[in-house]
């Protein structure tokens, strides 16, 4: 029995204080200062962990300067504050080990659209994708381009002063901020934008703090403005963090703004901007240009640069090589063509064109067409290119660029390339030679890397591989970084070319000289005690006040070698988190991460998840607990002999006598949907469905379960006996006082009803016989080439029987022997609820049956995406990978049978468009066999498109348990409801997922069918 987890490190009671009066002076937003809030906001993007001492989500701008205001009071001169957006950063910019202001959870709308103007206003939790969207009807976008642009904020992007691909054109976050709603130290709100010196005068005489900082400000600027110009280079990517140099902008006007953006929140709150907007490009085209080495794409890119492109990107052979293993690489792979004879990719530069006038562009392309062919086999030149043109596959192609920060996070090995020293900056026609001494640097010491970036404003994100569990290893960052600072010299550059300053700011003095003290007193302008975001930029020139180092902050690493190799190995789904925070993407479409979206918690996220399991198992190492031991050891034990011990920590649970943080790991986990969109969408392939159910497992072993567990998991081999005599379960489904007893004591509402025309009903009246090897052995010889056998699941067997009798009549009617293989429990609801023995029981029987089966040779699908799924995922934990039988997708398989299919043209139909809207897992697990639904329509003459949802919010029986249904319904509408409920969708929807089906019929009473089923109805017809 897992011991209880009592003893984590306390918030401290100046910050309780701090939380109290908050509180109290009527904060509106949340106050988290729980355990698990603290460890997930632990960590960022980079290889930094520091706990914070409790989270704050403001709900407004007066939240902010009720924070603001109170924290610098003399009783709070000791709390520190640290704001926090989409938590993307690679250097640890917004951890802190006081209090951390986030403002993405309430502050993110985007709150005025001036189209006339070309402007807009938003708060600073706005999300750069999701303001782009809202852009996008009046023919404007918000210009910055980042990898990360799917979950990074507006205020993060401006506290960066974050810059991407397409800089060289569009600039930086800087130059498309107007104005900006800050809130200083003190609670002062000032609204900053360009002014002039008659304006500035005039606010240099407030007596306050406003005041003072434009006083302050104007000061430096005017009297070191010679030494400003000398220390600041000129470079695309300028300078992140109190960018002195444009202080007056082009017209000599003065901007704060140009100190506040790249301030990393060491200045002021940034509660809304007002921002610039450009007009979207009418064409664009993107050339991939190969080469035979990393080095010519490199030097290369230098002249590509000659031909005038709006960008030019790079990628090595190490990155290539890792999207080709990620489902993204499915979207973009014909763009890359390996041609017979031509030599193996090591580095692609892709060269983008955007223009308003087509021909404009297609002549733009054709003059690079002409030199890439005049050049192509050339010595340092490439020797192949492909062209796309249109922004809806151009931006496939940025995807899996964008997807490359968080794929050199899935290498094997414990050692994983990481950020550290991979934002360096130097003169475009520097680059090549200065990467060439960088490499040297990592191959000296046999490090594996990986690069990839902006070769059109000289900055290349390399990756050093280092496995920062080792003490050894994690040395090097230290020397590896103060090398590359030298090199950054010597070529004219900068360590900080892109992504802020964060922990490395201790080379800031160093780099500045004797600016920096300027920059101190700037910083104690705003904030004369050092408590927003200390220990970065700068710090204000006062004892005890130092930049946090580079070797001196706390490593994610030095938390891990704390677990043993065997329990990190046992979990090792969820040990690779790097903090990439793809599952906070932002898109309602878009199938991660539903509990996430539909709470806005970050603890009900992959990456929460992944925190707080690593945590919990490092305190269970604490506690002398072998997880590996112990997880045998629930198996082995008595269910009657472990129940009194249970009984008793169940009831101390419920009377909350006694902390345990094993309690907040297990309420993150019971808010998954398990619907594995992680597994396939995570760069490092995070898979909370594994690691939860081995933490439920051994949790469970201490608590009792709540009977719904008991009820869902041994459905499957109850479901058969039930199903003799329906009605009896059927009339408990839908009775209303039983059913208010379940929800209220079982845990359950809307179970669903047994069908009452039986399967095996159906069977005999079509003739269809059960599979088994003997049966297939005496088929003929046309039968059996014609055979296939469906594998049967629970939830269409029992739930959807017209469904399994519907596929008989289709294959039947297109010509095959449809065979039934016996039902055997797959084993899915004991995974998800952590009913380890049982599963893998389930599964070693179900698998030597299907086995048996395939050893035949006959084809065998399955019907429910989710329950076939775990045949080739689930299954692989406990089956060896030779026993695992071959269960195809529906359309994996018929797909391929494309003459039969061809054989029934139903072109002449009066509807022949259609709309698919898949499962979460199929899109995210199989998304190559999204497309083969496509191709199975257009054998017969149909058009079917995918349609863009997100979770249904049902997965399996989340949506059924009484604790998530109204989660379950929020995540419904953040992207079905529009779309089953839009009339032009009418007749037109067809759904793969039994429990999408089971939740639209449950929320808006549609029954919409299985693209089969639309399939045999259309040859009905015909």
């Amino acid at each position: 029995m897992i011991p209880r987890l009592s003893q984590v490190e306390t918030t401290e009671a100046i910050y309780l204080q701090f939380i109290e009066a908050l509180q109290k002076a009527g904060f509106a937003g949340d106050l988290n200062q729980d355990y698990a809030n603290r460890i997930v906001l632990s960590t960022d993007n980079s290889i930094y962990q520091m706990l914070p001492q409790g989270v704050l989500y403001p709900k407004s701008t007066d939240d902010l300067v009720l924070i603001a205001k109170l924290a610098d009071e003399s009783r709070f001169t000791e709390v520190k504050l640290s704001a926090r957006g989409g938590g993307t950063g690679t250097n640890g910019q917004s951890l802190t080990d006081g209090l951390i202001v986030d403002v993405s959870k309430h502050m993110n709308q985007v709150l005025e659209i001036n189209a006339e103007e070309r402007w807009v206003r938003v708060q600073g939790g706005v999300v750069k994708d999701q303001l782009n969207r809202a852009l996008k009807p009046y023919g404007f976008f918000f210009a910055p381009e980042l990898s990360t642009s799917n979950r990074a904020t507006v205020g993060g992007m401006i506290n960066t002063d974050a810059s991407g691909q397409g800089s060289v054109m569009y600039g930086k976050t800087r130059d498309h901020v107007l104005e900006l709603n800050s809130v200083f130290l003190g609670g002062e709100l000032w609204n900053s934008k360009p002014i002039s010196d008659e304006e500035l005068d005039e606010i240099k005489q407030r007596d306050d703090r406003v005041g003072e900082v434009h006083r302050l400000v104007d000061e430096v600027f005017t009297k070191k403005k010679d030494l400003i110009d000398a220390k600041f280079p000129k470079l695309n990517r300028c300078l992140t963090g109190y960018d002195l140099a444009h202080i007056r902008d082009e017209e000599g006007r003065f901007n704060l703004n140009s100190v506040l953006c790249g301030g990393e929140g060491s200045l002021a709150f940034i509660a809304e901007a007002k921002l610039n907007v450009l007009p979207i490009p009418k064409f664009a085209a993107l050339v991939n240009v190969k080469y035979d080495s990393f080095e010519s794409s490199l030097r290369d890119a230098t002249d590509l640069m000659e031909w005038n492109p709006t960008s030019i990107e790079t990628i090595d052979s190490k990155v290539l090589n890792l999207a080709m293993g990620d489902i993204i690489w499915d979207t973009v792979s014909a763009y890359f063509p390996q041609e017979e004879g031509e030599p193996e990719i090591s580095g692609i530069n892709l060269v983008e064109y955007t223009s308003d006038d087509e021909e404009s562009l297609k002549a733009d392309v054709a003059r690079l067409e002409e030199h890439l062919k005049s050049v192509a086999g050339q010595a340092g030149k490439s020797f192949g290119f492909s062209v796309v043109y249109g922004a809806g596959e151009i931006n496939k192609v940025w995807a899996m660029r964008k997807k490359a920060v968080g794929l050199l996070g899935n290498a094997k090995g414990q050692e994983r390339p990481i950020p550290f020293v991979e934002d360096t900056a130097v003169p475009p026609e520097n680059l090549a030679d200065f990467i060439m001494e960088f490499r040297k640097v990592l191959d000296d010491r046999d490090l594996a890397y990986g690069m990839f970036g902006h070769v059109d404003a000289g900055v290349l994100h390399v990756r050093p591989a280092i496995d920062m569990k080792d003490q050894l290893q994690e040395s090097l960052i230290r020397d590896i970084t103060d090398e590359v600072v030298a090199l950054t010299v010597k070529y004219k550059g900068l360590l900080w070319g892109e992504h802020g300053k964060g922990v490395r700011s201790e080379y800031a003095p160093e780099f500045f000289g004797e600016l920096y003290p300027e920059l101190q007193r700037i910083k104690g302008g705003f904030d004369p005690r050092n408590q927003m975001n200390p220990g970065k930029i700068a710090t204000p020139a006062i004892d005890g006040a130092e930049l946090l180092k580079i070797d001196a902050v706390p490593t994610r690493g030095q938390f891990d070698r704390q677990i043993s190799s065997e329990t990190r190995e046992e979990y090792k789904e969820a040990m690779f988190c790097n903090g990439n925070g793809a599952c906070f993407n932002y898109d309602p479409n878009d199938a991660m991460c539903p509990s996430w979206k539909g709470t806005r918690q970050r603890i009900n996220s992959p990456k929460g998840r992944s925190s707080l399991i690593r945590e919990w198992l490092r305190l269970m190492e604490q506690n002398g607990t072998d997880l590996v031991e112990e997880a045998k050891r629930v198996k082995a034990s008595s269910f009657i002999a472990s129940l009194p011990k249970r009984i008793k920590n169940t009831l101390a649970k419920k009377k909350e006598e006694e902390y345990d943080f094993s309690h907040e790991v297990h309420e993150s986990m019971m808010a998954c949907l398990a619907c594995k969109s992680c597994v396939g969408q995570c760069p490092i392939k995070v898979n909370v469905p594994d690691f939860r159910a081995r933490f439920l497992e051994v949790y469970y072993g201490r608590y009792l379960r709540p009977a719904k567990d008991y009820m869902v998991g041994s459905l499957e081999c109850m479901i058969p006996w039930l199903s003799k005599f329906p009605a009896p379960y059927n009339w408990a489904m839908q009775n209303k006082v039983l059913k208010a007893i379940f929800r209220k004591h079982a845990g359950m509402v809307d179970s669903p009803t047994i069908c009452t025309n039986s399967l095996i009903t159906g069977m005999k009246a079509r003739g269809i016989e059960f599979a088994s090897p003997q049966l297939i052995k005496s088929l003929s010889e046309e039968q059996r080439s014609n055979a296939v056998i469906i594998v049967q699941d629970a939830f269409t067997s029992y739930f959807e029987t017209q469904l399994v009798l519907d596929l008989v009549d289709l294959l039947s009617g297109l010509g095959f022997h449809v065979l039934l293989a016996p039902f055997k429990p797959n084993g899915k609801p004991l995974h998800v609820h952590g009913f380890m023995k049982a599963f893998e029981k389930a599964a070693e029987s179900n698998s030597a049956m299907l086995k048996e089966l395939d050893n035949t040779g006959v084809p065998m699908i399955g019907i429910d995406p989710s329950m076939t799924l775990t045949y080739r995922q689930e299954y692989g934990y406990v089956i060896p990978e030779k026993d695992l039988p071959k269960v195809q997708l529906i359309q994996e398989w018929l797909s391929n049978q494309k003459e039969k299919l061809g054989a029934f043209d139903l072109a002449s139909r009066s509807t022949t468009e259609f709309k698919l809207m898949a499962h979460c897992t199929e899109k995210t697990n199989a998304a190559p066999s999204i497309r083969m639904w496509q191709q199975i329509y257009e054998a017969m003459g149909l058009k079917l498109d995918i349609q863009a949802v997100g979770c249904c919010g049902m997965s399996g029986t989340y949506g059924h348990e009484t604790q998530n249904v109204e989660t379950s319904r929020e995540i419904y509408q953040l992207s079905w409801s529009e779309v089953v409920n839009n009339p032009g969708n009418k007749d037109r929807l067809l759904v793969t997922g039994y429990s999408c089906r089971s939740q639209v019929k449950r929320i808006d009473d549609q029954q919409l069918p299985h693209p089969i089923q639309k399939l045999l109805s259309l040859l009905k017809d015909k």
